[in-house]
């Protein structure tokens, strides 16, 4: 409006002085000063607001960041103090483990010196035992002086008296002298007889033997008690165990052995107790192997059928068994028990033809000394029939066996003869010691049984070793092949009562860390001596 209104002024007056338009002039730079001015202002402001909206936003990035590496810092700092706890806890530990060996090392000494003071006491007691047998000894040697000087008083009465006997007298005299001489002297005849009668018994046992296994001989052979069952590759190893182990827990639950899958190549172990059931399983695993197919429907059809087999099998080798040993009047489940033993072995000695042979050796000897060699086979025949179900009954496998062929109408000599081969039983007749005899030779004849001597020694350290870790055992002795550990207590530290304490834990500790067929008797003996010396 300013600058219109100039303009017009300015037509008006096209020759008005130069104050007429200076005015409106300035006027006109005034406000256009004022505008620039309110422009510059409104421009400032925004650039204001956007630098104090940018600062903020710096400001809280920088905060945001200074949060971040606060919680950085802070998760390493906890890292760090877990590292830390973490050596501390592993040295602290290791410590630990130190006091703990050096404690188990105390406590080793600790025993040992134990023991030490033990034998100690032990020596003490013989010595003092030596001390009161020395003193008693010479206290009878001086009885002995006093008798014999007692003895030469009365010899020269006597011959004081001998010499105003008359001849009678004399005669009756010399005949009680000559008849106590004969006395003794029938005495020293009849031992020395005896001794010679003793020492031809046994040349002429041992020619017996001799004779014996002479006559027979049977083919050795050395058999393994444990079954492994070759398989061609890893795949079908595999495929035997199955989706998360569903076909090995098959085989397993219908065949009651335990399948054994470890890292060696090719081969795949099965471990039962009953051969039976162990040979069911290798057959069924071999026939499911050859097959390929392998499924928990296949596996139940061929251990059903592989069972099926194996109980005819049974009864087919009891059978043969009892024609080849030539007995007659045998009950079928005599004949069954005895087709089991086929399967069973002891220390890689098939047992049945382990029966067998005992059989034979029985009836030679029992010839040779005149008994019936009919019942001596048969005693030998079925003197280890316990062992066909002693896994199954508790027991040691003398008393299982007499009882299961009890039920079964079998005589006395057998029975005792299958009861007392072990010397469980006291002998009653003639056949139990011709059994045992027979029994030792042949398992003891070159080839028979197969056993690693460590091992053995081993079973029967530990059995051994077990009964002495007791407090108050003084002694152990593992006897019958392992069979029975006898324990000797101290009768001083040991009660009646705690020796049944004892005996309940040992046996608990060999149930728990040892394995064995049939069952181990343990046996504790205390014994109480009560000496005195009379004066």
């Amino acid at each position: 409006m300013v600058h219109v209104l100039t303009e017009t002024t300015l037509a008006q007056s096209p020759a008005g002085s130069a104050s007429g338009w200076i005015l409106p002039a300035l006027i006109g730079l005034l406000v256009g000063v004022a505008g620039t001015a309110l422009a510059v202002r409104l421009i400032t402001g925004r650039l204001l607001a956007g630098a104090r909206t940018e600062a903020d936003r710096i400001r809280e990035a920088a905060r945001a960041e200074a949060a971040t590496e606060a919680e950085r810092i802070r998760v390493e700092a906890e890292k760090d103090r877990l590292e830390r706890t973490r050596a501390f806890e592993k040295e602290l530990e290791a410590g630990r483990a130190e006091l703990r060996e050096v404690e188990r090392r105390l406590t080793k000494r600790e025993d040992v010196l134990d023991r030490k003071l033990e034998t100690l006491g032990v020596k003490e007691d013989a010595l003092s035992k030596q001390a009161a047998e020395l003193d008693r000894r010479e206290e009878a040697l001086r009885g002995r002086a006093a008798e014999l000087d007692g003895l030469i008083e009365r010899a020269t009465e006597e011959l004081t008296r001998v010499a105003e006997m008359t001849r009678d007298d004399a005669r009756r005299a010399l005949l009680e002298r000559v008849e106590e001489e004969v006395k003794d002297e029938a005495a020293r005849t009849t031992r020395r007889l005896l001794e010679e009668a003793e020492e031809s018994a046994r040349d002429r046992a041992r020619e017996i033997t001799i004779q014996a296994i002479q006559r027979y001989a049977s083919d050795v052979v050395s058999e393994a008690t444990v079954r492994s069952i070759p398989i061609p590759s890893d795949d079908m190893k595999g495929r035997i165990i199955g989706r998360e182990g569903r076909n090995i827990r098959a085989i397993e639950k219908a065949t009651g052995v335990d399948i054994i899958v470890d890292d060696t190549p090719g081969v795949i172990v099965v471990s039962c107790f009953d051969k039976v059931r162990q040979a069911v399983a290798a057959e069924a695993m071999t026939r499911l192997i050859a097959d390929g197919r392998i499924h928990p429907a296949r596996i139940e059809e061929v251990v059903a059928q592989t069972q099926k087999e194996i109980e005819e099998s049974v009864v087919r080798h009891g059978k043969d068994a009892v024609l080849e040993a030539n007995l007659r009047g045998v009950h079928a489940k005599i004949a069954e028990a005895m087709g089991k033993l086929h399967y069973r072995t002891s220390y890689g000695q098939n047992v049945l033809r382990h029966s067998i042979e005992v059989a034979f050796i029985s009836q030679m000897m029992a010839d040779l000394v005149g008994l019936n060699g009919a019942i001596a086979r048969r005693c030998g025949f079925l003197h280890d029939i316990g062992k066909a179900m002693d896994h199954e009954v508790e027991g040691g496998h003398p008393k299982i066996g007499m009882d299961f062929a009890k039920q079964f109408g079998e005589k006395e000599p057998v029975l005792n003869a299958i009861g007392g081969h072990h010397g469980d039983i006291p002998a009653t007749s003639f056949y139990t010691p011709i059994v045992m005899a027979a029994d030792a030779l042949s398992g003891a004849r070159p080839g028979a049984r197969r056993e690693s001597l460590e091992r053995y020694i081993k079973r029967l350290e530990q059995l051994q070793d077990i009964a002495l870790a007791h407090e108050g055992v003084q002694e152990a002795f593992a006897i019958q092949a392992g069979r029975e550990v006898r324990v000797m207590v101290d009768a001083k530290r040991v009660g009646d009562d705690q020796a049944f304490v004892i005996a309940r834990a040992i046996a608990d500790r060999v149930s728990d860390e040892m394995t064995f067929p049939g069952e181990i008797k343990v046996t504790v003996l205390r014994e109480t001596r009560a000496i005195e010396i009379a004066r």
